[in-house]
């Protein structure tokens, strides 16, 4: 292993793990800024439920890609890559360490991979098809779909992420060409450290269920209300607003079904907790794979399983 200090490091993970507190630990250090690797931190009035970063911590460490979109707009992976790639070309002109940061695995893995994503613009009445086949004759289904057009692209493609299926077929039929044709890669340059952060199963989900408890304390379920309102100020109804891809974030479904009358919030909290189970195995399962490969990435890489 390279004993130079890296250019890069990457701190992922499962959800509850502690990686946001690593790299607030680590930041001061290294001379470090964190590049967001989220997914729900991208979309503004959404800070309780994606356990964003205080503004205390931002002022504390400089946060990268955090509140870029309203929840009702778009913001592709292909969107994403381009500006963390900048903000970590950013932070490595001015002497500084990046720290990715982040569970979302297919962000981390683009960064990490160096991906190009295929610049296809975004076809709704496709994107509406797809998903009305996945409701219709569920993902499994859907993810058939895919690996008989694009055997390759369901080798690196989450089966359980509907709507990285969905766009991958999408493309397809707009571009006429397979998803793993289009996607290029391009390694980067830069040494790399991927710090590998996990727990115990049953301390994970101890950690989520408490995180979930003073998420609601901290008033997730106004901020609900009022991402309602401003969604409905912006022409979506309940009904459509719940089908936004900012709200299927954790738990924001569930509590919009709370505010909505639908769903109490104990029915809520029972559904919340499933489903972040269900997140914290799929995240291990990826990220896992992401650590055991780190060596390639970025021609040369270090791992540090921290206890």
């Amino acid at each position: 292993m390279t004993r130079e200090a890296p250019e890069l490091i990457a701190i992922i993970g499962p959800t509850a793990a502690g990686k946001s507190a690593y790299a607030m630990a680590l930041a001061p250090q290294v001379d470090g800024e964190i590049v967001s690797a989220d997914s729900r931190h991208v979309y503004r009035r959404m800070d309780i439920g994606t356990n964003k970063p205080t503004p205390d911590e931002q002022r504390q460490v400089r946060h990268h890609l955090i509140d870029l979109r309203d929840p009702h707009e778009r913001f592709s992976l292909g969107e994403y890559v381009e500006l963390a790639q900048a903000a970590i070309a950013d932070i490595r002109a001015r002497s500084r360490t990046p720290l990715l940061v982040g569970g979302t695995g297919q962000y981390v893995r683009a960064i990490l991979r160096g991906w190009r994503v295929p610049p296809v613009p975004p076809r709704d009445d496709l994107r509406e098809k797809w998903l009305r086949y996945a409701q219709t004759h569920g993902s499994a289904a859907l993810f058939a779909e895919l690996a008989a057009r694009d055997p390759d692209a369901a080798q690196t493609i989450d089966p359980r992420n509907v709507r990285r299926v969905v766009r991958a077929l999408e493309v397809i039929e707009v571009s006429g060409q397979r998803w793993s044709e289009l996607q290029k890669r391009e390694p980067p340059n830069w040494r790399t450290q991927v710090i590998y952060i996990n727990l115990p199963r049953d301390e994970l989900y101890a950690r989520a269920d408490a995180r979930l408890v003073r998420m609601i304390k901290q008033g997730w379920l106004a901020e609900t209300e009022a991402l309602l309102d401003f969604l409905s100020q912006h022409g979506f109804d309940a009904d459509a607003a719940l089908q936004l891809p900012s709200m299927y974030a954790l738990g924001y479904r569930e509590m919009a079904l709370v505010a909505m009358g639908r769903m109490t919030l104990d029915e809520a909290i029972i559904a919340i907790k499933r489903a972040t189970h269900r997140f914290i195995r799929a995240q291990d399962v990826w990220f896992r794979q992401e650590a055991a490969q780190a060596a390639s990435f970025g021609g040369g890489a270090q791992i540090a399983l921290p206890p």
